[in-house]
């Protein structure tokens, strides 16, 4: 994120187990015949990784709640990041919610604690972001020729060393899903960023809260659906000690 100012994350890989029927439908927050929206534990794939292991997609047989099919991912969450994450119900649905986000239709905010913070309260990273390698896909890097990448951030909270950040990505993806050395944007803010998190805090995973909330625009002649997802367990501490009220 910003210099010197990094991600609260893992010393070491956190991993937890695979949800049951019981535990996935538990987290479910909103569900119409279109889609569903589940609330992403972190330290979960949401697909199986070449070795293996528990991931989100292995729970959605639990989620058909009367279709012949489970539901399939409409977009993805980094493994080590909560939030809203949407499943299409039937194949129209996931077609209709894959050019939502791939053209950038749904709305969404983030939610971070870092270690230090910018001097700024508020600001703009305009960073184009291209592919880090062509095996992992949604990891970017800083590229002048990559895709455009606007994200709005503004302080909501600082204490203890630690500052409280939302953000709002506008177009492209977003920094934190960058993995890159420090670098200077573009854009309003005179912060510099560094995306690359650093791994030294031996604590239990990411304090990012991707999707915190979301709207999507899934009907053209209903009021986008509005969904958010409560702060996970792991981050309540340093969002307290940034002024966080629970809410």
């Amino acid at each position: 994120m910003f210099p010197g100012h990094h991600l609260m994350c893992p010393r070491a890989p956190f991993d937890i187990p695979g949800l049951t029927a019981e535990e996935i439908q538990a987290r479910v927050l909103h569900r119409d015949g279109l889609m569903l929206v589940i609330d992403k534990p972190a330290g979960l794939p949401v697909h199986r990784g070449p070795k293996g292991g528990a991931n989100i997609e292995a729970s959605f047989d639990g989620l058909r709640f009367g279709l012949p099919r489970p539901p399939v991912l409409a977009h993805r969450l980094d493994k080590d990041t909560s939030g809203c994450l949407v499943l299409g119900r039937h194949r129209k649905a996931t077609a209709s919610l894959g050019l939502l986000f791939k053209h950038g239709k749904d709305f969404k905010d983030l939610l971070a604690v870092v270690e230090g913070g910018p001097a700024e309260d508020e600001g703009t990273i305009d960073m184009p972001l291209g592919r880090l390698n062509e095996e992992r896909g949604w990891w970017q890097k800083p590229d002048p020729d990559g895709q455009k990448a606007v994200t709005n951030w503004k302080v909501c909270g600082r204490g203890d060393g630690l500052c409280w950040l939302a953000l709002e990505p506008v177009t492209g993806p977003h920094p934190s899903t960058a993995r890159a050395p420090p670098q200077r944007p573009a854009g309003r803010s005179s912060a510099t960023i560094s995306t690359a998190p650093a791994r030294r805090f031996g604590e239990p995973v990411l304090h990012l809260h991707s999707s915190r909330a979301i709207g999507i625009p899934i009907s053209r002649n209903k009021e986008p659906v509005h969904v958010v997802a409560p702060a996970p367990e792991h981050m309540h501490a340093r969002l307290r000690a940034c002024g966080w009220n629970g809410e």
